[in-house]
């Protein structure tokens, strides 16, 4: 039996669902919940195998949902099923770990071969959301980043800098001399297409770049 967790803030989507899905002799729909954080305490107490997630909700949504399952249960596969097919869903959803996204006009017999599907370990996504994904990396690609990568010296650098120090701190931290920081700062805007530290800073903390711990 596929154990499903319902995870939606609409009674009438997770009504809707759970009478289709008993329908089906091998998933077996163990537990509901109307917001990410029922979600979390549900999945600890139930340990279902497959969550349908919605992604807007109430006191906690179902990226930030999703982050924390997979953090904790990374075999527990989540599939999106939502009302969203923009990029700015799509994107953190599959980056926090979802294994499936679909949208919630899917026919229920798609809907059912797309959890077993994922319990097969397939990544199944809705045409739309296929797009958008590609596009996306054709986007990232595109990146000042990615174009001209850092060296370790100029991500040390760049690291010294998001927490706002002077170069005479980074050239104390990094054992080298304050002209050769100065060096690395200029390297990196122009690299990175900036034009100061604070961009230079809000850019590598957007893509990721460094740790600012």
């Amino acid at each position: 039996m596929i154990k499903v967790l319902i995870v939606d803030d609409h009674h009438v989507v997770r009504r809707g669902l759970l009478f289709f899905l008993k329908t089906q002799k091998d998933i077996e729909v163990v537990g509901e919940a109307s917001n990410g954080k029922e979600a979390i305490e549900l999945t600890a107490s139930l340990q279902p195998d497959i969550i349908l997630m919605d992604l807007v909700m109430p006191e906690m949504d179902g990226i930030k949902a999703t982050k924390h399952i997979k953090a904790k249960y990374p075999n527990i596969q989540i599939i999106m099923l939502t009302s969203f097919s923009d990029r700015d869903h799509v994107v953190p959803a599959i980056e926090a770990g979802a294994a499936g996204y679909q949208l919630k006009d899917i026919e229920p017999d798609e809907l059912v071969l797309a959890i077993r599907r994922v319990m097969d370990g397939e990544n199944i996504m809705h045409p739309q959301v296929t797009t958008q994904l590609i596009q996306n990396q054709e986007m990232t690609s595109e990146l000042p980043h990615m174009l001209h990568p850092l060296t370790n010296r100029e991500q040390d650098v760049l690291g010294e800098l998001t927490k706002g120090k002077s170069n005479k701190e980074i050239a104390s931290s990094l054992f080298v001399t304050e002209k050769t920081v100065k060096t690395h700062i200029s390297n990196i805007f122009a690299k990175l297409e900036v034009q100061d530290r604070t961009q230079a800073a809000l850019y590598a903390v957007k893509h990721g770049l460094t740790s600012t711990e």
